[in-house]
């Protein structure tokens, strides 16, 4: 197949690197930024910068950008897209891109598919990426009721490929749902942890546990702040959950309540092993 890749960051970077060495595929890719192409070219994972042409020749197109500019660029080069083409995304939101595309999509001989790759490290840019990024990881997809089978099939064999060992079947509406509570939270709390009073007196007084809770406040805040406010219903309602689940704790503690304190962290420990067990 000729695979199109638009965007190549770390996400779209990390997917032309993998097709084109562990795939029998052809990838053209495209950046807005000239040294990314001209990097991606240098290092063997595309075969060519993607003009017209090429994007019009192509079976899979995979847009690896944010939200806004994903949609504008369905927008801008949907009748471009040969027939049977199937479009995916990477978006870390599934109702807004989800939503816009289809509608452009729909009466065309084009699937559009939306997705979001479990998988990614605090840096970003094609200088980041690299072929390994998905091992392991999981790759949700998230097609319409009418989607056909065989172009769901075709991308969860190029996801396997890329070496994601799980496919999770989505909607777009629980999707934002859960990711909010799994992803987008995590980022906000371990940013609103870093303006702590000791967060830069941590050196000699910090292991683990500080580490893993701040390491995702190293993040692009451009594409992060989109993120959070394409999905911010979702956002607040699991913020003010997480607010109220910590006020319980320091009324505890405001209370001298020992027995409350105990018997919250022995509740969420339980609810911890279970969660590692799924």
């Amino acid at each position: 197949m000729n695979i199109c890749i638009v965007g190549l960051g770390l996400i779209g970077g990390s997917f032309a690197r993998a097709i084109s060495t562990r795939t029998g595929n052809t990838v053209f890719g495209f950046d807005a930024s000239p040294s990314a192409c001209g990097k991606a070219l240098a290092e063997g994972a595309i075969s060519g910068i993607a003009t017209d042409k090429d994007i019009a020749k192509c079976d899979i197109i995979i847009i690896a950008l944010y939200p806004k500019a994903t949609v504008e660029f369905a927008e801008k080069n949907i009748n471009l897209f040969k027939e049977n083409a199937i479009i995916l995304d990477t978006c870390g939101v599934k109702g807004f891109v989800c939503e816009k595309i289809s509608a452009l999509a729909k009466g065309k001989n084009i699937t559009f598919i939306g997705g979001h790759p479990m998988a990614g490290i605090e840096k970003s840019g094609f200088e980041n990426s690299f072929a390994s990024l998905f091992d392991g990881a999981s790759m949700i997809l998230c097609p319409s009721e009418d989607t056909d089978k065989g172009a769901i099939d075709t991308l969860s064999s190029l996801c396997t490929e890329c070496g994601f060992d799980r496919i999770t079947i989505s909607t777009p509406d629980h999707h934002d749902k859960v990711i909010a509570f799994t992803s987008q939270l995590a980022h906000l709390v371990s940013s609103a942890y870093v303006f702590g009073e000791y967060a830069t007196e941590h050196s000699g007084f910090s292991a683990g546990s500080y580490k893993d809770m701040t390491r995702v406040a190293r993040l692009n805040a451009d594409m992060w702040t989109e993120l959070f406010f394409e999905n911010k219903e979702n956002l607040s309602a699991v913020c003010g959950e997480l607010i109220a689940n910590l006020e319980k704790f320091k009324v505890a503690l405001d209370e001298n309540d020992r027995d409350k304190i105990h018997s919250m962290l022995s509740d969420g420990n339980k609810r911890k092993i279970i969660s590692d067990s799924l």
